[in-house]
């Protein structure tokens, strides 16, 4: 049995602990943070149901259409745009994410100004 030692970058060098970001990027508790947060949250939802259903819909649509010669054209269209609805899936989420940063700076600027104010 092979013992290893544990190594901490941040005890080697404390200039790496004020590196942390402060807001974890795609923490479930984001979304409770604040009504704001929660709205954000699930407006993006929505949005990501919408466009995982009708990249699904594309898909279903186009294999119907893919067994008529004549609709093999349309049939690569549906795939073409279910596959941009499969793309915008983890888009929305990358946006839904910096949106909460953004709002997690705007929180911070105000209670600032409160606690200055």
């Amino acid at each position: 049995m092979v013992r290893r030692r544990a190594h901490s970058t941040t005890r080697a060098n404390p200039r790496l602990r004020k590196t942390v970001i402060p807001t974890k990027f795609f923490d479930p508790a984001q979304s409770q943070k604040s009504d704001d947060h929660a709205r954000v949250y699930a407006t993006i939802e929505i949005i990501y149901t919408v466009v995982d259903f009708l990249a699904a819909a594309l898909f279903i649509v186009g294999s119907i259409f893919f067994f008529s010669s004549s609709m093999q054209t349309a049939a690569l269209w549906c795939f073409l745009v279910g596959s941009v609805c499969f793309a915008l899936k983890p888009t929305l989420r990358v946006i839904r994410q910096l949106r909460y940063l953004q709002l997690d700076k705007i929180q911070k600027l105000a209670t600032i100004e409160h606690q200055h104010g």
